[in-house]
């Protein structure tokens, strides 16, 4: 079994290296927060005290960071540490421009692969995420990333990154909406679950089963910066609204995305 250093245990992170362990991986933990890796290491993972550590000897390196001051910190340690043939599977929420950059620096003879993924938290425990792959997916790298869930082929370099940035600021987008139509059925007097019915009906369906969801684990501030990446790229007024009042509830810090359906404070 291919040799695998996983760098980042955020609340994705954490089920996505619990499912290689399970596999059969020989795995190598890193995170930032060091007790984050404790529950691995008692299943079998090594921990690393540094990610240059922890890729030292692995065929595939899997990155899922916070975003791209998280990733330019890890791969300042990283890069320097990769022996040729490696393939680095850059999996956090970052954006097509972080993922060019890094491609840039890195030296020969290693392969980046991005493929974030969108999902809960229970969709990475049971291995069916979705993945969004840009770049040469196959061999040993295509199989690892099978072990996540369904794998798009999205194309060239970057293309996975930019795909997910599309698809999450949709996801963004719907629970805005869903969770200003519920606050407004409750000013105008409509029945609570009435107004919830009504709504899954209708084209927001998924969005409504997002927003009355919070087991996703995905915080206002993740999803702030995900609309960063977004509002960078292209001129989206109404993305931009959503991404002020995302900052804008400090009343609902370290809170899923579903708590916007909550009114201010």
């Amino acid at each position: 079994m291919e040799r695998i250093a996983f760098l980042g245990l955020g609340s994705m992170g954490t089920p996505m290296a619990r499912r290689l362990l399970a596999a059969g991986h020989p795995l190598t933990v890193w995170n930032r927060t060091a007790s984050r890796a404790e529950p691995l290491r008692a299943e079998g993972a090594r921990v690393a005290l540094s990610p240059a550590e922890a890729v030292l000897g692995t065929g595939i390196v899997v990155t899922m960071l916070a975003g791209p001051e998280a990733l330019d910190a890890v791969a300042e340690e990283v890069l320097p540490a990769l022996g040729r043939g490696t393939v680095w599977a850059e999996m956090s929420t970052v954006g097509p421009d972080a993922v060019a950059a890094l491609r840039e620096r890195l030296p020969g003879g290693v392969t980046l692969v991005d493929a974030p993924v969108m999902g809960s938290v229970d969709a990475a425990a049971s291995g069916s995420l979705q993945v969004l792959a840009g770049g040469e997916v196959d061999g040993p790298v295509a199989e690892v990333l099978e072990r996540f869930g369904s794998v798009r082929r999205c194309g060239p370099p970057g293309s996975g990154a930019a795909l997910k940035v599309v698809l999450i600021n949709a996801m963004i987008g719907g629970v805005a909406v869903v969770a200003e139509s519920l606050r407004l059925a409750d000013a105008l007097g409509v029945d609570p679950a009435g107004a919830r019915e009504a709504l899954a009906a209708g084209p927001m369906g998924g969005a409504v089963r997002r927003t009355l969801s919070d087991s996703a684990h995905y915080t206002l501030d993740l999803a702030a910066k995900d609309v960063d990446l977004a509002v960078g790229a292209a001129d989206l007024p109404v993305l931009r609204a959503v991404g002020e009042e995302l900052r804008s509830r400090d009343d609902l810090a370290g809170r899923d995305l579903s708590a916007l359906r909550e009114p201010h404070a």
